[in-house]
């Protein structure tokens, strides 16, 4: 395969995704076809350099694996990154989640979730941008990884990692009840980093008076601490939703 040829297949996989076609084969269908990508590349050829391109040595893959399990396509995907975290400046909110990508190959790290569209995948953790929804930081979930420090929670070392490159610059983290923690915005505050997130009533680090249920309708409580505010809302009698700022 020649260097133009490969650039046209990554072309063509960077038109699908800002076209949004639901099925690969409808890319060069008469009706919901882009005329781009079939002018560029039979749907044919399209599909062998899929099914045969390769990023890593053969000879060496199974000692690779030993050592890292994203072997396969690692190198690339360092660049990828990289490139990702250089290229953008990023503006000052920076929201932390979770993304499922269809996947069927055979690996050590597919996921199965049930209440995704797609059940089988390859779990990433992703910081993008609040305003671009571009990727600033992006780490594969490969089960247990051998680089966290031991007693470290899963959530604390995923936000560290993937905040990491954006540290001491005056940013905000966004999360959800999986991610927020106090043990993590202390060390995010010494970074001049900040976090705000939801977290679940019956955490062990909400305050018993913010868990009353007979609170009204719209009610807010405000409850602060050395660092923290932590913001009760009812959106329904008898009901509240936590949401807690570090500042």
């Amino acid at each position: 395969m020649a260097l133009p040829e490969l650039m046209a297949f990554i072309a063509i996989i960077i038109l699908r995704g800002l076209t949004k076609v639901p099925s690969m084969s409808d890319c060069w269908s008469a009706n919901l076809g882009n005329p781009q990508i079939i002018a560029t590349m039979s749907r044919n050829c399209f599909k062998d350099i899929m099914r045969h391109l390769r990023f890593d040595d053969r000879d060496t893959r199974s000692e690779c694996t030993k050592t890292d399990k994203f072997a396969a396509i690692s190198a690339v995907w360092s660049s990828f990154v990289t490139n990702c975290i250089t290229s953008y400046n990023s503006g000052r909110h920076i929201t932390t989640d979770e993304q499922l990508f269809l996947s069927k190959t055979r690996c050590c790290s597919l996921q199965y979730v049930a209440t995704k569209p797609d059940k089988f995948g390859i779990k990433f953790w992703v910081a993008c941008d609040l305003k671009s929804k571009y990727i600033c930081n992006v780490l594969p979930y490969l089960c247990k990884d051998p680089s966290r420090p031991s007693g470290e929670r899963l959530s604390e070392y995923i936000v560290l990692r993937l905040m990491e490159p954006f540290l001491d610059k005056r940013k905000n983290g966004t999360t959800d009840n999986f991610f927020t923690l106090m043990s993590l915005a202390q060390p995010l505050l010494r970074w001049k980093t900040t976090i705000l997130g939801t977290v679940n009533k019956i955490h062990w680090e909400i305050p018993q008076s913010s868990r009353q249920r007979d609170c009204n309708e719209f009610t807010t409580q405000v409850f602060s601490t050395t660092g923290a505010i932590l913001t009760v809302y009812a959106p329904k009698r008898n009901t509240a939703l936590a949401s807690r700022c570090v500042l």
